[in-house]
């Protein structure tokens, strides 16, 4: 038997939002929000992100004596999102296509919808309510990195955008920086005269060799991902561009390790006659929470409140709260219900959107108690 949460779900998986169209889908979210009475306040993100929307804000007015608090989800999916078909077998939500479901994370929007629309028809006390919609989140957090977190009244909130069952808690996230390296040798004829060039590959090679790669500790990973150039079997090969990244819990420890690498680059070059290009960003910056941290407490409380069993994990991934919390803002990432994201097998079932809505009302309550 499916709820209203499920139908608003439902409803919102069938409007197409790939990372960078994300534009009508935003429009049926103002339209939403604004039939519920909410303040509405949208950015001009997209001029500076290619994206297809804005960040949109929605507020829902509460009593000023309460701390805020703050919701968040992306609207944008991965491909292939478009022309989802959602179906209900065994009250659990399918793709009926081939296509992801984009629970990842319509299932966090169509969750903060309903908790809204609770708390008005109940009306239960509570502070101060923003509804944060960011678009590009699958495309490098771009919609959170452009946000003006100033104009975010709160201090404290949910990132809506967690797999597995509800009780998850995502304490810590890495740093990740991305590296583009562009190794340039030189051209020669590979059967009549080898030893006039200098080979790029060869330049490649004995870098990597040299450069610590895979686990590097318990916190830190890197990784050459990609490798591409060449131009012929005959040619020496001039140019190679790899590309490459590093992550770690420890963000310092990321940074040594990038340092690591580009040395690595360098020094391969140097010894071979070559040059190397190389550019790196900053992708995501780490951030770790204890469970003692007052808010950490504040949620696990929570959950165990409706009798939800807490699980305290470490992401090797980022999402919008790692942007959240370099910002100053105490972000969680928590669990919501939905498993094999990114994939035509993607599923939430409508118990999860149940007690995800539960328990977000319960952190919502509680907050009258809350002391940072």
């Amino acid at each position: 038997m499916s709820s209203r949460v499920t139908e608003t779900f439902m409803d919102l998986v069938r409007i197409d939002s790939e990372s960078y169209a994300e534009g009508p889908f935003l429009d049926e979210l103002k339209e939403r929000c604004a039939r519920m009475g909410l303040e509405i306040d949208e950015d001009d993100s997209k001029d500076r992100t290619g994206l297809g929307s804005n960040n949109l804000i929605a507020r829902l007015k509460g009593d000023s004596s309460i701390e805020p608090l703050f919701l968040s989800a992306h609207i944008d999916t991965v491909s292939p999102g478009k022309g989802i078909v959602p179906i209900i077998r065994d009250d659990i939500v399918f793709s009926e296509g081939e296509t992801i479901l984009a629970a990842d994370d319509k299932a966090g929007i169509a969750i903060m919808l309903e908790v809204v629309e609770r708390l008005q028809s109940e009306g239960a006390r509570h502070g101060p309510i923003e509804l944060v919609f960011t678009p590009g989140e699958e495309v490098g957090l771009l919609g959170a990195k452009a946000l003006d977190m100033s104009t975010i009244q709160a201090t404290h909130g949910l990132i809506l955008d967690n797999g597995g069952s509800v009780g998850g808690i995502i304490l810590s996230s890495p740093s990740m920086f991305s590296l583009q390296v562009d190794i340039h040798g030189r051209a020669a004829h590979a059967g009549l005269e080898p030893e006039k060039g200098i080979s790029a590959l060869l330049i490649a090679s004995d870098a990597i060799q040299n450069m610590k790669l895979g686990r590097i500790s318990e916190k830190t990973t890197a990784n050459i991902g990609k490798i591409s150039g060449g131009t012929g079997s005959n040619v020496v090969m001039e140019q190679v561009t790899l590309v490459g990244e590093a992550r770690s819990l420890d963000h310092e420890a990321c940074v040594d390790q990038v340092k690591h690498m580009i040395l690595a680059f360098e020094q391969a070059a140097s010894n071979h006659g070559g040059t190397v290009d190389i550019k790196t960003e900053q992708m995501i910056r780490s951030y770790r929470f204890s469970e003692d941290e007052p808010f950490v407490q504040h949620v696990a409380k929570a959950l165990t409140d409706h009798s939800f069993e807490v699980r305290y994990e470490h992401s090797g991934g980022g999402s919008d709260a790692n942007v959240f919390n370099e910002s100053g803002k105490v972000a969680l990432n928590v669990s919501i219900g939905y498993e094999a994201i990114h994939t035509i097998d993607e599923s939430i079932p409508i118990k999860e959107l149940e007690d995800s809505v539960s328990f977000v009302l319960r952190v919502i309550e509680t907050m009258q108690t809350f002391r940072s």
